[in-house]
């Protein structure tokens, strides 16, 4: 008898322990799926879930986020981190209506073009959404894949081309199997094959990981350097931008003025917020979320 593949073992493995998500259950929308991959980069599930639901309950299409204002996606987006997000997100629900009809598209290329979906994004809901054969590689998968094929304790920072092809040849070639395959090494990444405490006799695959195999010990610190919050520019935005969502019109500067005592990095912070199209001015000394209102007024000349 042929022993069963890699994929074929982890997928039998998520069968019987993937966490019990909403975005994975029979029948959710591509849509549904695109927002929780835009919620999900580089924020954990415990704090995705409620947005997710907010979200989804308030714009349950494409076309109903498309109808709204960008500052009402801020809004909305809360304190969920990274708030451009919120942004992108609606520039791709404008650009999925414009373009395909208020369908998220299912071509990987169409997906790709899409204003805020990158090569993860646009694979995982290629796969996750459509059942299509693509490899989706995220720093859990570019981690199993690392330990248990090439057994390396870690696979480095950022993905590279070679992880991609690395998982592709994982992959089974029947498509719908390959998208629970990529699924499946997610899951087995987030919740046994961690970073810092993998836990090994609950893996699948643990009698033929070539990582165990090597002996070579998991790095005693971390991959990235943790970044600071408290004190930095970050901090400080995310302040502005709470007063900001809370107004019910534009805020004076004398009211953002109370938020940091320290005039150049709140003035930084600021600017930062406006660039970054999260914020705009209101004549000469106000300031609202972009598009919660009527359009500014041109400044003077």
């Amino acid at each position: 008898m042929t022993e069963p593949t890699f994929a074929t073992q982890v997928s039998r493995w998520y069968e019987q322990n993937a966490r019990d998500l909403p975005w994975r259950e029979p029948g959710v929308g591509a849509w549904a799926i695109l927002v929780s991959e835009v919620m999900l980069q580089q924020t954990p599930v415990v704090r995705v879930l409620p947005a997710w639901h907010a979200w989804l309950t308030r714009w349950p299409t494409p076309a109903a986020l498309a109808a709204d204002t960008p500052a009402e996606a801020i809004r909305m987006w809360g304190r969920l981190g990274y708030p451009r997000r919120a942004v992108r997100l609606r520039d791709c629900a404008v650009a999925i209506v414009e373009r395909h009809g208020g369908e998220v598209p299912d071509r990987l290329d169409h997906l790709l073009a899409l204003p805020g979906v990158g090569t993860y994004t646009a694979r995982a809901v290629a796969a996750f959404a459509y059942g299509q054969r693509h490899p989706v590689v995220d720093t859990n998968v570019r981690r199993v894949v690392c330990r248990a094929i090439a057994g390396e304790p870690d696979a480095g920072p950022t993905t590279r081309p070679a992880d991609l092809v690395a998982c592709e040849e994982l992959l089974p070639a029947e498509p719908a199997a390959a998208a629970l395959a990529s699924a499946a090494f997610m899951e087995l990444g987030a919740i046994v094959c961690t970073a810092r405490s993998p836990r090994c006799p609950e893996c699948p695959v643990e009698s033929t990981c070539a990582w165990r195999a090597s002996g070579k010990e998991a790095p005693a610190g971390p991959t990235r350097r943790p970044q600071r919050y408290a004190g930095t520019d970050r901090q400080v935005r995310g302040l502005l931008l709470a007063v900001l969502r809370e107004a019910t019109g534009p805020v004076p500067h004398q009211r953002l003025d109370q938020v940091w005592s320290d005039d150049v990095q709140r003035a930084r912070a600021l600017a930062g917020l406006v660039t970054d199209g999260l914020v705009e001015p209101v004549g000469e000394d106000a300031f609202r979320l972009l598009g919660d209102g009527p359009p500014a007024p041109l400044p003077a000349r």
